[in-house]
């Protein structure tokens, strides 16, 4: 039998949005909030010079400064006062997952429910405050030498600029807290969205000027847009993919009544890393590359050649964006993801996998089984993320949206979808239970 939740899922209809009040309010003050984001991204840091600031940034566009202005929304490309974006608080907030796998007082802060996740969020905010003011004032010290960018050069450019910066990223922090609480969807995750999307229709107008001007053929376009909708279609069915292991649980006696036994599923998610492994790969790639671009080809002979087959589209590039993608798959799977903790819960609530013994066996199974989908989880990641990169090295596309951004442009879009659907489900819900009441009294 089709349960009531399965038919109203079934037939979930958008028309109802204008019904559903507050989810109508909580959609506005997104929009709004994101409006505002966007805004911030075209106000100027003080003390520097637009114009020769584009012709650096240009110049640099290839390295980690053109994956970090994708990011925010070109927000470096103008360098606003919001260039640092949310990443400080993405790189703290790993930074603590992190510590909480290694520090048995993190560990224990973890496992004490809501008062521990608020304890944790504490010290990422502060976490993110200290690597906001590190990363500020690298990027004035960068500016300074970065030829005529700086119209008054000193400490005091220094210091404002960090504060600036550093205000800009705790107000963005702030502002995706009050999205997540207020809005709909994860505040963080969309403005990081709204940064990327929001550089794409001048994306497309270049690639149709490139058109136009006979440097692109009008069948490569096509192409290019045919497979961008491919890889967005595989994307969607790879995180939507997922291995459900049955979950058993005994009969059970409560007073004179016998209830049967019932049955459930832990569901393992195909791609339980996320969007980590592209993102870690690509700054780790990158960063030789901006390094050696700053210092204007100085330096030992050595570091010259890494750099330069760690150019996009290298052998060695691909290689090893390959190997750390993989490698960072397992790695941040084995830390948002604990078998023996999943074991001992199942165990200590009656539950168990058919034919598997609980506790040491429960939790060895279900590790084989996480290793397994792990390596699929990571071969989708490569293949996501180097089809891009071959299309831009070997047939000249300028393909805007790489691996990592279709990545988070589509996951995000799923979530918040998903999301709206559950408001109007429960939207939904009410209605039937105010119709309830209403027939019952009736009946009275």
């Amino acid at each position: 039998m089709v349960s009531a939740a399965e038919q109203l899922a079934a037939n979930l209809n958008f028309g109802q949005l204008a019904k559903a009040d507050e989810l109508k309010k909580r959609i506005w003050f997104t929009l709004g909030a994101l409006l505002v984001y966007r805004l911030g991204t075209y106000i100027p840091l003080p003390g520097i010079d637009p114009n020769i600031w584009e012709q650096v940034f240009r110049s640099q566009s290839g390295g980690i400064l053109g994956m970090f202005n994708m990011f925010a929304g070109g927000g470096i490309h103008r360098m606003a006062i919001f260039a640092l974006n949310i990443m400080p608080y993405i790189s703290a907030s790993i930074i603590v997952q992190l510590l909480t796998t290694v520090s048995p007082q993190l560990e224990a802060l973890k496992k004490e429910g809501e008062a521990g996740r608020k304890t944790l969020n504490q010290y990422t905010r502060y976490l993110t405050v200290i690597l906001a003011l590190f990363q500020s004032y690298g990027i004035a010290i960068g500016l300074e030498g970065a030829g005529n960018v700086v119209s008054d050069p000193g400490m005091f450019f220094r210091i404002s600029t960090a504060i600036t910066l550093t205000g800009g990223t705790m107000f963005l922090m702030w502002l995706g807290e009050q999205i997540t609480s207020r809005g709909i969807g994860n505040g963080i995750s969309l403005i990081i969205l709204s940064g990327i999307v929001a550089e794409l229709p001048s994306a497309l107008a270049n690639m149709l000027e490139l058109g136009r001007q006979g440097a692109m053929s009008t069948g490569l376009i096509l192409i290019v847009i045919v497979m961008a909708v491919a890889v967005i279609a595989f994307i969607v069915f790879m995180e939507r993919a997922q291995r459900r292991l049955l979950i058993q649980y005994p009969k059970r006696q409560v007073g004179n009544k016998m209830f049967e036994g019932q049955s459930s599923h832990l569901p393992l998610k195909l791609n339980t890393s996320g969007v980590i492994p592209p993102i870690f790969a690509s700054s780790l790639l990158l960063l030789p590359t901006t390094v050696a671009n700053f210092n204007a080809g100085k330096g030992p002979e050595w570091f010259q050649w890494i750099t330069t087959q760690l150019s996009h589209g290298r052998p060695l590039f691909l290689f090893m964006y390959l190997a750390l993608i993989v490698f960072f798959a397992f790695f941040y799977t084995a830390i948002v993801f604990n078998p023996t903790e999943t074991a001992d819960n199942l165990k200590k609530h009656g539950g168990f996998i058919p034919g598997i013994r609980p506790g040491e066996r429960t939790a060895e199974y279900i590790d084989y089984v996480l290793s397994r989908i792990t390596v699929l989880g990571a071969v989708y990641l490569a293949i996501v993320c180097l089809i891009p990169e071959i299309l831009i090295s070997y047939a000249s596309v300028p393909f805007y949206f790489g691996g990592t951004s279709l990545l988070i442009v589509v996951s995000v879009t799923m979530d918040t979808v998903s999301q709206v659907q559950g408001y109007l489900l429960a939207h939904q819900y009410e209605g039937l239970i105010r119709k309830s009441k209403l027939r019952g009294g009736r009946r009275r």
